[in-house]
């Protein structure tokens, strides 16, 4: 079969398409034929070497989401047929493999069904920010009516934030640029405030204790810490410690430990199906132009996720 990935660590023109073994689901998996898959930033340093790639070996193979057709089923799994759609979180530089290819071997529970209604391209966006925000909302057991400010509301894990939040009753504070918040206003916040600097002032002079969360999803860091009240709590999505301020809790979001959190999936289709969370696509690529995707993402700016297909 054909994966795009590295065979050295690099640039965005470092991706190729390689040819590599066919894989077969075995003992309590399935195999996807994948039809699209999802690039993010993770992928990024993936690609470029930031991440752990001991129990890897080359071509490195970004990709955290996929979706596409079951096409082979364990020995041993039932509920699932071929021909299911699905979409699936996958973890790249494991044994387990990253999306970047045409067949993914995925455990049950890694994965759900499309959607109703929804493509697989705009499918394939959903399963790691969702995931990596519903992380976020359960780890910060806020009650309705308390507070939380997202940084980088206009990206696709803070668009997700936003809106998933807000159907739990919780209080949000988004930023937004200006070119962004008509997007922003879009996923229902309770209020917005500017982007950068003066964030944390800015929440304060909304919610003048500070907010019981923040969910920086802009990788804002010690600038934004500000915004939490004392005691509050942190959550940090590229693990940063934290400054150790005023007694807030910081927090290390990790979506790897969401690998088989099939509840939770199953929380994202049904948000999906019912209005709550709107899958987001830039743009549909072949994925032969991974290096541009890749390229053009990291360059800022995009508003939805980059899709590639075969």
């Amino acid at each position: 079969m054909q994966v795009v990935g590295v065979e050295e660590f690099g640039g965005p023109e470092a991706l190729a398409v390689h040819e590599v073994p066919e894989p077969h689901a075995g003992s309590g998996s399935v195999r996807i034929r994948v039809h699209a898959f999802a690039v993010n930033p993770t992928d990024t340093g993936v690609r470029a070497g930031q991440r752990d790639s001991s129990q890897a070996s080359p071509p490195y193979v970004p990709g955290m989401d996929a979706a596409g057709v079951i096409d082979e089923v364990g020995p041993d799994v039932s509920g699932w047929s071929v021909g299911d759609e699905v979409m699936a979180i996958a973890l790249p530089l494991s044994t387990h493999g990253g999306a970047y290819v045409q067949e993914l071997v995925a455990p049950v529970g890694s994965f759900t069904r499309v959607p109703r209604g929804t493509s697989l391209s705009a499918a394939s966006t959903v399963p790691m920010n969702g995931l990596t925000a519903l992380q976020i909302l359960s780890r910060a057991a806020l009650a309705p009516g308390q507070t939380l400010a997202v940084t980088g509301a206009a990206g696709l894990l803070g668009n997700y934030l936003v809106q998933l939040a807000r159907a739990a009753g919780v209080t949000v504070i988004a930023d937004a640029a200006p070119a962004d918040e008509a997007l922003v206003r879009s996923l229902g916040p309770d209020h917005i405030v500017p982007r950068g600097a003066g964030f944390a002032d800015a929440v304060r002079s909304i919610v003048p204790g500070g907010v019981d969360a923040l969910a920086d999803a802009a990788v804002q860091q010690a600038s934004v810490v500000g915004a939490v009240r004392d005691g509050g709590a942190f959550f940090s999505v590229r693990g940063w410690e934290g400054n150790g301020a005023r007694g807030i809790r910081f927090v290390k979001i990790m979506v790897f430990e969401e690998y088989r959190s099939f509840d939770k999936l199953e929380q994202l289709r049904h948000a999906v199906e019912g209005g709550t969370v709107t899958p987001r696509v830039a743009e549909v690529l072949q994925a032969a132009r991974a290096a541009e995707a890749h390229e053009r993402l990291e360059a800022g700016g995009t508003r939805g996720r980059f899709v590639l297909t075969w």
